[in-house]
């Protein structure tokens, strides 16, 4: 048996000669089994507001996305396009062409960016899944050319469901020098028409900005024939995401990059992600504020336990084991704290999950969910663990004198 374990346990829960040490430590207990849950709460918070943000983007984002690293266009028949297009592992692969230009209806006029694509998109993303209105999915038929905005731009547009004359889209030629005398002659001129349906990704970067349409309109409008702007993919159920993207990479060399979802909102997820490190960095330091009533336990128990400490001694202990005997003392209390506070954090996620006791509104529907999203994670139940025992191991070893 381990000594200094052994006599560390019976002191934890023995009562002390002064009352004072008990409450100390509980204290001690408390204050880091409260730092650990709310370091488990506010992580498991950070990764519910990621896993929603990232939903969201799922609908109208490709799982993978092959893009120019040069240029805003590429040959639509490009030979590494085509050899990543023809992988096993790809289910669904669909050009498309996107560029900015100018949407005109009635006296309002905003700039958008259209965003041409295949008949497949809906079969790449879950396009259909954030569609509202009373029409259908359709990008063409027969000669008409449909537009599906986002809801922003239908808004800001003044657009309903069903729009009741022609969109203007305007966009500069290519070619030839702007005529003074008669500016509209620089531009390409194309009417779009409504399925009855727009689309609601719930964030701002697609609802304010894009209009989805068919990729021969968008090459029309941009007279960009036979080339894509990216080169959007769906994986096969079961593919190996990653090892597919890695080779993708090896295939598309310098001339081509190959994101994934979060890569194409790099910004958007790069910002949470510093807001979570900020947000555990500062509650460590409320822990190891914490930790410090753990220094101030240990060395009141090392001032009523200096009878004891002399039996010890004089039973044999070494110096060295009396003071591991402390320190483990201050290990377990930390320990204690630290799986108390892990418990009823978890709890209070499963309940926030459940329930959702702690809302983001007074009226519901004021924002996109009614109530904090909560997802746990098992690493960052691991970097809590570690972080405490870590914080509790520095300040079990404040104390010296035994």
């Amino acid at each position: 048996m381990n000594f200094p374990f052994y006599i560390a346990k019976r002191y934890l829960f023995s009562k002390k000669s002064t009352n004072a040490i008990n409450v100390i430590s509980a204290i001690s207990m408390v204050g880091v089994a409260v730092a650990t849950m709310a370091l488990v709460v506010t992580l498991s918070v950070f990764n519910g507001f990621h896993d929603l943000v990232a939903s969201f983007f799922t609908a109208f984002d490709p799982q993978l996305k092959v893009m120019p690293v040069k240029g805003k266009t590429v040959a639509a028949d490009d030979p590494v396009l085509t050899e990543i297009r023809q992988m096993e592992e790809v289910a669904v692969a669909t050009e498309t062409l996107e560029d900015n230009a100018l949407a005109v209806y009635g006296d309002r006029q905003l700039m958008v960016k259209i965003k041409g694509v295949e008949d497949n998109f809906d079969s790449l993303t879950h396009i259909r899944e954030i569609l509202v209105g009373n029409g259908a999915y359709e990008l063409s038929a027969a000669d008409l050319d449909y537009a599906i905005p986002g809801i922003r731009v239908a808004e800001l547009l003044g657009l309903g469901y069903y729009f009741k004359y022609p969109m203007k889209i305007f966009a500069p030629k290519r070619e030839g020098q702007l005529n003074m005398a008669d500016p509209s002659e620089g531009f390409v001129e194309e009417d779009l028409f409504s399925p009855g349906v727009l689309f609601n990704v719930k964030q701002a970067k697609y609802d304010k900005n894009y209009i989805l349409t068919n990729i021969h309109f968008a090459r029309r409008l941009f007279d960009e024939q036979g080339r894509v702007s990216a080169l959007e993919l769906r994986l096969k159920q079961g593919a190996n995401f990653e090892r597919v993207k890695s080779r993708m990479r090896e295939i598309a060399g310098e001339r081509f990059t190959v994101k994934d979802r979060f890569e194409q909102q790099d910004d958007t997820f790069k910002i949470m992600k510093i807001e979570k490190l900020m947000a555990y960095l500062f509650l460590t330091f409320i822990l190891m504020v914490a930790c410090f009533n753990i220094i101030g336990s240990l060395s009141m128990l090392i001032i009523d336990k200096k009878e004891d400490v002399k039996t010890l001694r004089n039973l044999g202990a070494t110096d060295r084991q009396i003071k591991q005997l402390f320190r483990i003392e201050g290990w377990l209390i930390s320990a204690v704290g630290a799986v108390v506070g892990v418990a009823l954090g978890l709890l209070l996620c499963w309940l926030q999950q459940s329930y959702g006791l702690v809302g983001l509104g007074r009226s519901s529907g004021s924002f996109v969910v009614d109530a904090y999203p909560v997802s746990v994670h098992p690493t960052d139940i691991l970097l809590v663990l570690v972080t405490v025992m870590a914080v509790g191991f520095v300040a079990a070893c404040i104390p010296k004198k035994v």
